[in-house]
């Protein structure tokens, strides 16, 4: 019996589309995770569900999420989301960009630590 499909053809489209333009963060974050460098696969604007994370690497069931100042406004949103990727069995970690742009070394432990507590 084939598995249902994780997500909706309007949802990973957007995706597709979301992949063709990297935030400043994202693309520094990108550069030192991408290829297993951290000893998993991460995947970029993976859709799941109606949403799409930033980065997530569907074997740890790790997702990584980049906030910027938009966020602070969007925290119910944020919240809900976080509830539905978690109830499919994924934790949800999340960094602001400035972390991201002026401290990549401690974002990147933060990461192999939550990898770590993953398995």
């Amino acid at each position: 019996m084939p598995r249902p499909p994780r997500s909706n053809p309007t949802t990973r489209t957007h995706a597709i589309e979301l992949r063709k333009e990297l935030t400043p963060a994202e693309g520094k974050l990108w550069s030192r995770i991408r290829n297993d460098q951290l000893g998993v696969n991460f995947r970029r604007q993976h859709a799941i569900g109606n949403y799409i994370p930033d980065f997530c690497s569907p074997k740890s069931k790790l997702i990584i999420e980049l906030d910027g100042s938009q966020h602070v406004e969007h925290e119910e949103y944020d919240t809900e989301r976080t509830r539905y990727l978690e109830s499919q069995g994924y934790k949800v970690i999340r960094f602001w960009n400035s972390d991201v742009m002026n401290n990549i070394e401690g974002v990147i432990l933060a990461i192999m630590y939550a990898l770590e507590k993953q398995q």
